[in-house]
């Protein structure tokens, strides 16, 4: 047994990278639970394993003492100075207890912690591994599909996909290759746990960053994503560099490069807009392909905006159930309100007349009178001149 366990723990260090120390260690605490279940025993025990032959024996350590009171944890004095004159109380002594068929035991209990080591390595191993592609794209097999997850392949682990993270578009069929979007990365109790996704916003980036050299390397910067996944996303781009047009770029020559991006992800529309540094035509910018006449921030609010568009183009700047009109304000942060320029006349023209009546009215309100005030003032007068005359009379009475 004992060749074999070295073998063992050498194969572990070469193949896996568990240190023999580590397993031994192990070992031994596994192998002090052994001996006190198998054999009843409840004395304090040690393991020692021989790394180099491969031997292990079992000691009962005792605590030197004046007067003994538990003789499986305590020895007395006297007793340890048979054993050796150098002994003090409180030191401690070990004693050999090895049973002699606790080679099986070993053998038995060696290969469970072996076992155990080797999973925990492996999942220390795949979490460490998998953890670092966390916010990166990757690709995978599909291996099934359940009422919970899409599962799937990615060589060393299985991940899951959601049905939130999933497009809604897309039919996921088994040894499918498709690419995903690492979203997390858990260390579970059975192992670690990636979870995938094809609608988060960063897989569009990472997509963009696959297919535009000048995204990947910072020449042009993605600022900004508004998406609603499988049916359309907005981009919003700016350039490094005053020479590269961003949205030219982004979008390659004859549309090639969002072309791309579009097919991978079965039809999803891309409008790639101008990150600006003026916020009026950031957001007018945002609402392409829309035409903006005006952009009129609140005063009462300083993220919410009306944005003003030709009569004929009001349909296209909101779009298919207020979908352009949502995407821009997720892209820019703003709260938009989008108004006719015929709209937009009336609803200002009638603000003003609104305004112009409410000051009408104050101009109109009289002065507040204030002969009150003076009949107080007199009646509080007399008032003191009576207390005044009341005190002479009262003293004189007094007198």
């Amino acid at each position: 047994m004992s060749k074999e366990l070295l073998g063992a723990l050498s194969a572990l260090e070469e193949e896996k990278g568990i240190k023999q120390e580590v397993v031994i260690e192990a070992l031994e605490a596994a192998l002090v639970s052994a001996y006190k279940r198998n054999y009843g025993q409840a004395q304090n025990v040690e393991v020692s394993f021989d790394a180099n032959k491969g031997e292990m024996h079992v000691y009962a350590v005792k605590t030197v003492v004046e007067e003994v009171t538990d003789d499986q944890l305590q020895e007395s004095l006297d007793d340890a100075l048979e054993i050796n004159k150098g002994y003090e109380l409180g030191d401690e002594i070990k004693f050999e207890v090895t049973p002699k068929n606790f080679g099986r035991i070993a053998a038995q209990t060696a290969k469970q912690v072996i076992m155990q080591r080797v999973r925990e390595a492996e999942r220390e191993n795949v979490f460490d591994e998998y953890s670092k592609y966390e916010d990166e794209l990757v690709t995978g097999t599909v291996e099934r599909q359940d009422s919970r997850f899409v599962y799937i392949n990615l060589g060393k682990v299985e991940a899951v996909m959601g049905p939130k993270d999933q497009l809604p578009n897309e039919v996921y069929r088994p040894q499918d290759r498709i690419k995903v979007y690492v979203t997390k990365v858990e260390n579970a109790t059975k192992g670690p746990q990636v979870f995938v996704s094809r609608t988060a916003p960063g897989m569009l980036k990472r997509l963009f960053e696959q297919e535009v050299p000048e995204i990947y390397d910072g020449t042009v910067e993605i600022v900004s994503i508004a998406r609603e996944a499988g049916d359309r996303a907005k981009v919003a781009v700016r350039s490094n560099n005053l020479d590269i047009d961003p949205v030219g770029t982004a979008v390659g020559p004859r549309g090639q490069r969002v072309q791309t991006i579009v097919n991978e992800l079965h039809g999803e529309n891309m409008d790639i807009v101008e990150w600006d540094e003026d916020d009026a035509a950031y957001i007018a910018n945002s609402l392409n392909p829309a035409e903006v006449i005006d952009v009129i921030f609140d005063d009462d609010n300083e993220r919410a905006c009306t944005v003003i568009v030709p009569d004929y183009q009001l349909s296209l700047a909101i779009g298919k159930k207020g979908q352009n009109a949502r995407l821009a304000a997720k892209l820019t942060s703003f709260k938009i309100d989008i108004k006719s320029e015929t709209e937009a006349k009336e609803f200002f023209a009638n603000k003003e007349a609104a305004a112009a009546d409410d000051q009408s009215v104050e101009d109109s309100q009289p002065d507040t009178p204030t002969d009150q005030g003076d009949s107080s003032e007199e009646t509080g007068a007399d008032q003191s001149d009576d207390q005044s005359n009341s005190d002479e009379s009262d003293q004189g009475s007094v007198d």
